[in-house]
């Protein structure tokens, strides 16, 4: 577990990569008065593998997906990230449909979106919890109990039972709406033909990729492997509600944080940013597009009233990345000389977005010695159209290319257009000691 983490720091950290600098100025005041403390910024979010998920199901009662019937699912995806599903083939005992893991690609190498017809990427699946009968409507449910790993059913299954392709019953097709959405369309196709069935309720998911792997690439089933609660209740009576709360729990936030920004000033406001005015393109667009600190940091030093500067990149990773796989969350400390008057700033970009940043707020003591968390807020900085974050083709740190726009700079709202973030103290954590 620990190689496999490390190996996705070290893939993690290089678009964000900077060194970290320091101005050095003797400008604290006569000597004598200055007091050493120090800042300690922390990754504190508790990540989150898959950046959507959700559930499907048909308009009838029962909500099955008959033969002619069809259901949408509209989501968002960054390039290498994929949409996966699992929905029962009704008249059986325990066989679902679902594409092969990771799931359908939705981009190409180039980043021009997939559209069109990609059943051929859906398979027929035997959940191994069953014994199979012929399968129709006069299945009888559950049937005999089994004990056999999650295979392909190609032709033919374990019983001898015959199957037409996956494709020629269950037609999938995607659409691109712009902005990095997609809808697929799951249509039952099955009528008519020897393999006639009803789909039941189903369950979606869509996986962050950092590094250039999927966080999970496998997030309903493995192929070879035992099956789950979750799944085994979709495949033998298509009951969703298991495995949309399994998958549920593994859906939400994930993104590192950039090398921070940390600046000690006196006598002036904050230079680092203004809510509510454009930014001023002094090297704050690199810090919330890119994550690069260094423009600013060097412009920072010929500021007036500015006496300390330092860019902080976590050791061994550079960017400090939220707690997952059991470990903790990045964290950098600096020790920082001060005296009374002095007031401190920081700032970092929220990793996986078009051009957030966390920053603080108001004039923090710099000689204040405690939790300053609830200063910082989640800022949008206006200067690149915005996707749901973590799933979004123009993101930097995702291989993309950001968009223009020209907005004021203002807090992100949250809820927001896109997802609902944790609370911002449960994103980051600044100390002061």
């Amino acid at each position: 577990m620990k190689k496999n983490f490390k190996f996705l720091s070290l893939a993690l950290m290089l678009p964000l990569a900077f060194a970290s600098c320091k101005k050095n100025d003797d400008d604290t005041g006569p000597s004598g008065n200055n007091s050493v403390h120090k800042i300690t910024v922390e990754n504190v979010l508790h990540s989150k593998p898959l950046v959507e998920s959700g559930t499907f199901k048909g308009t009838g009662t029962p909500p099955v997906i008959m033969p002619g019937e069809s259901v949408t699912v509209t989501f968002s995806a960054a390039k290498g990230e994929a949409i996966t599903f699992a929905t029962m083939y009704g008249w059986s005992n325990d066989l679902f449909f679902a594409p092969a893991n990771p799931g359908i690609s939705v981009y190409l190498s180039d980043g021009t979106p997939i559209e069109g017809d990609v059943s051929s990427q859906i398979k027929l699946w035997d959940n191994g919890t069953r014994v199979n009968q012929a399968p129709g409507s006069a299945v009888t449910h559950p049937g005999t109990a089994n004990s056999a790993n999650v295979t392909e059913v190609s032709g033919t299954d374990a019983q001898g039972n015959t199957y037409l392709a996956a494709s020629s019953l269950l037609k999938a097709t995607l659409d691109y709406n712009g902005n990095s959405t997609f809808t697929l369309t799951i249509q039952n196709m099955s009528g008519g033909t020897a393999n006639e069935t009803p789909f039941s309720p189903g369950v979606w998911a869509v996986s962050y990729i950092a590094g250039g792997n999927l966080l999970n690439p496998s997030p309903l089933y493995k192929s070879g492997q035992a099956t789950t609660t979750g799944l085994t209740a979709i495949a033998e009576r298509g009951d969703n509600s298991i495995l949309a709360a399994s998958v549920q729990a593994m859906t939400g936030i994930f993104t590192p944080l950039s090398p921070i920004l940390v600046v000690i000033y006196n006598g002036i406001t904050n230079p680092i940013y203004q809510n509510g005015t454009y930014d001023a393109g002094k090297g704050l667009t690199l810090l919330a597009q890119r994550g690069n600190a260094e423009t600013l940091a060097t412009y920072l030093r010929t500021v007036a009233g500015v006496k300390s500067v330092y860019v902080l990149p976590a050791a061994g990773t550079t960017v400090l990345l939220p707690a997952m796989n059991g470990m903790s969350g990045g964290k950098v400390s600096q020790d920082i000389s001060v005296v009374a008057g002095d007031k401190i700033a920081v700032a970092t970009m929220y990793g996986f977005s078009n051009d957030w940043f966390f920053a603080t707020t108001g004039e923090i003591d710099a000689t204040t010695k405690r939790d300053i968390s609830s200063t910082v807020k989640l800022y949008d900085d206006g200067t690149a159209i915005n996707q749901f974050p973590g799933a979004g083709i123009t993101q930097f740190n995702l291989s993309g290319t950001p968009l223009a726009e020209h907005l004021l700079i203002d807090e992100v709202p949250n809820p927001n257009p896109f997802t609902t973030l944790p609370a911002v103290s449960s994103m980051i954590r600044v100390t002061l000691e």
